[in-house]
């Protein structure tokens, strides 16, 4: 955990570390902007100030090194908060700017760190220190004095304090990629993009089929393998154990994307677990450690209530498919309860360790339970477009339930119902953001702590934990999100942004659903299969 985690981050990503710069200098840094075209050549541009020129009186500015440099030009360079590369994304945080005190090549960061300035703020120095080790707190102050930050997702000016913490995220999340080796159990269209997901600096993991090979070749290198969780052989992780090589399971995240991932919408918030996966109740994962390990502190508590309101100011959900809901009868008087289906053949019913795992028996178990309710039925997406097990027969979904809504948009029926009754759906995670009551029949990663209703609770679990606390540890801490517009690794309070502005998802493929349930089924058999060897 960061100290960015701890602590929160900028005040439009949800934190608050310091004030943001003065509004009249955000027209001047914008307006500057092409100061630096051509100065970072292929990537995002760096807003800074005006008044830089070069000696021809034409916008510029020297690089280190330049031997036409004259005494007066400005020179800069990203110095000691150089940002980290992710595959083909980079995009600067900071330029340090100095101006030469004589003709010929010269060195910004030494010039800048001579100057005398006051000292940071304490947090601000500290994360400077973490950022430059070794740089004593004089040179670290005239450094800072000297540069100036930007909001990579957003092309604005930044403080020194969020641009600092954004820096340090990204060192850390370039070494957590830096150390995995190999990856299995990728079913072939998910390779490329997640050699994208894993990328860091060097080059990506090796895609294995079997997991014996990919073992082999992560030992040799030291690293870790990282394997889909949904297609993980069972005995994977003893056999990875047994070589000494670390495992991390992957699985898309709670703030996916605007569309379907069977329909091949890449992921923009992923999990990595190296402890477990939050699907399987069975053994303990990083989340539930996270929730397990005590009190959250207040500032990240702060951070996660504003993401909460975020999240439901865009009605955001985890594929955000945009509709409304058809007119229903509901009578007045009488409870409303959506009854979520799910894909019965995924690893997350299969491996959640629940005794309840089929559709009709959820639908069932909610009818008996719940005689004078009005019950809306919503199948998972997946299933209503073909590609996953899960389907109630139309005649027993329409005796159970009062209405069966299989092209609605979840988020269009939560405003519509009090409940939510699941196995383990997402969809009962996103009703507690929604202040719904949710009974849960499986073992989900947010049940047994005090917030659902539990027909079978999940072992280890039973502390009381609140709301934002969930939300801090699931979607800040737990999910690894990635911007959608610069490729960049990002904070959940960016990628909510970028879902509630995201188009609408594009149209189904038109092959025949029964052809594409057989060529998904097929992949994922063979995947598993074969990473069994």
């Amino acid at each position: 955990m960061t100290a960015a985690d701890q602590t929160g981050l900028p005040p439009e990503h949800g934190g608050n570390m310091a004030a943001r710069p003065d509004p009249g200098q955000t027209a001047e840094w914008q307006s500057a902007a092409a100061l630096l075209a051509g100065f970072f050549p292929g990537q995002r541009l760096l807003p800074t100030r005006p008044g830089e020129r070069s000696p021809a009186g034409q916008p510029g500015l020297r690089r280190p090194g330049d031997p036409a440099t004259r005494a007066g030009d400005s020179v800069a360079t990203e110095g000691p908060f150089a940002a980290p590369a992710f595959g083909p994304y980079r995009a600067p945080l900071a330029l340090v700017v100095a101006e030469a005190v004589a003709d010929g090549p010269l060195d910004p960061v030494a010039i800048a760190a001579a100057r005398a300035a006051p000292l940071p703020e304490r947090d601000v120095l500290a994360a400077c220190r973490a950022a430059c080790p070794g740089m004593p707190d004089p040179a670290l102050a005239g450094l800072l004095a000297a540069t100036r930050w930007v909001d990579p997702f957003q092309a604005r000016p930044w403080t020194a304090a969020e641009g600092l913490a954004q820096l340090l995220a990204w060192r850390a999340e370039a070494a957590a990629r830096a150390g995995i080796a190999a990856t299995v159990g990728m079913e072939v269209f998910k390779r490329a993009r997640m050699r994208l997901a894993l990328a860091g600096e060097g080059p990506p993991p090796r895609d294995f089929w079997r997991a014996s090979a990919a073992i082999a070749h992560a030992r040799r290198q030291g690293g870790a393998v990282a394997v889909w969780a949904a297609t993980m052989p069972e005995g994977l992780p003893a056999q990875a154990a047994a070589a000494g090589v670390p495992l991390i399971r992957l699985e898309d995240g709670f703030l996916r994307s605007a569309g379907l991932g069977v329909n091949l919408v890449p992921a923009a918030g992923l999990v990595r677990d190296r402890a477990g996966i939050h699907f399987d109740a069975r053994t303990p994962s990083e989340l539930e450690s996270l929730l397990a390990q005590g009190d959250v502190p207040p500032a990240l508590l702060a951070r996660a209530a504003r993401l909460r309101a975020a999240i439901l100011a865009a009605d955001l959900t985890k594929y955000n498919l945009r509709g409304t809901a058809p007119p229903l009868a509901l009578p007045p008087g009488r409870p409303v309860i959506l009854v979520p289906g799910q894909v019965e053949d995924d690893a997350a019913v299969l491996r959640s360790g629940a005794a309840m795992r089929r559709n009709l028996d959820l639908l069932r178990a909610v009818r008996a339970a719940n005689p004078d309710a009005v019950l809306l039925y919503k199948p998972h997406p997946d299933v209503v477009a073909g590609m996953r097990r899960g389907r109630i027969p139309p005649a027993e979904a329409a005796r159970l339930a009062d209405h069966v809504l299989p092209e609605t948009p979840i988020a269009a029926l939560y405003p519509l119902v009090q409940e939510v009754h699941t196995i383990g759906s997402l969809a009962g995670f996103e009703a507690l953001l929604r202040g719904l009551r949710v009974v849960t029949y499986g073992r989900p990663f947010y049940a047994g702590w005090g917030l659902t209703e539990d027909r079978d609770p999940p072992p280890r679990r039973g502390r009381a934990v609140g709301l934002d606390a969930l939300v801090a540890a699931a979607l800040i801490l737990y999910q690894r999100s990635t911007d959608p517009v610069t490729g960049l690794p990002c904070e959940p309070e960016v990628l909510a942004a970028r879902l509630a502005e995201a188009a609408p998802p594009a149209a189904q493929p038109a092959s025949p659903a029964w052809a594409r349930a057989l060529v998904a089924r097929a992949s994922r058999t063979v995947t598993g299969w074969l990473a069994r060897g």
